[in-house]
């Protein structure tokens, strides 16, 4: 699927920072600390990106976390305070489960899916990560998963509709799971 590319200059992007790790190499003469870092940076208004950064330094890495993160921005469609439909992706070994819910509920999610969804402006929102609970992976995994989401409009055009005809073709089918 080909994305349109997203300039973050014109975007008043928010950052925060997930995890911060230490990592250490053995050379001859002892060690040699660096950091790694995983940012995540968003509007709130549907635009929201994820990146690594390495250094030795922690604000090296988090700065260059930062650059990843504003190189990697996409649209999240959002209907309300919440997403479109289900989503159920897998990045590694982590698996995770995106499902919308109704206004009121708040954002139910773990430790890597909360920031995603909060910078992208996902008010109201049910998860679970499965498999492995690596943050990287976890964080990876949501992206994927708001990368995959597609709008009632987009879908529509892709099938030669209008949403309303398409609203109404789901209706037909599962009534109690129409979103207006």
């Amino acid at each position: 699927m080909v994305r349109n590319r997203i300039n973050p200059e014109t975007l008043d992007l928010e950052e925060r920072v997930v995890q911060i790790n230490r990592v250490s190499k053995v050379v001859k003469g002892g060690r040699r600390f660096g950091f790694s870092t995983v940012v995540v940076v968003g509007d709130g208004k549907g635009h929201v990106g994820i990146g690594m950064g390495k250094a030795s330094e922690v604000p090296d890495a988090i700065r260059k976390g930062i650059e990843a993160a504003k190189r990697n921005v996409i649209f999240v469609p959002i209907v309300n305070t919440t997403i479109p439909h289900d989503v159920v992706t897998t990045y590694s070994s982590s698996k995770v489960m995106l499902r919308p819910a109704t206004p009121g509920t708040g954002v139910i999610a773990g430790r890597g899916m909360r920031p995603v969804l909060e910078a992208a402006g996902i008010k109201d929102i049910l998860t679970k990560a499965y498999g492995s609970n690596n943050p990287v992976n976890v964080v990876k995994a949501t992206f994927q998963a708001l990368s995959e989401m597609v709008s009632l409009e987009e879908m529509a055009k892709r099938r030669d509709m209008t949403p309303r005809e398409l609203r109404l073709r789901v209706a037909r089918r599962a009534p109690e799971q129409v979103v207006s």
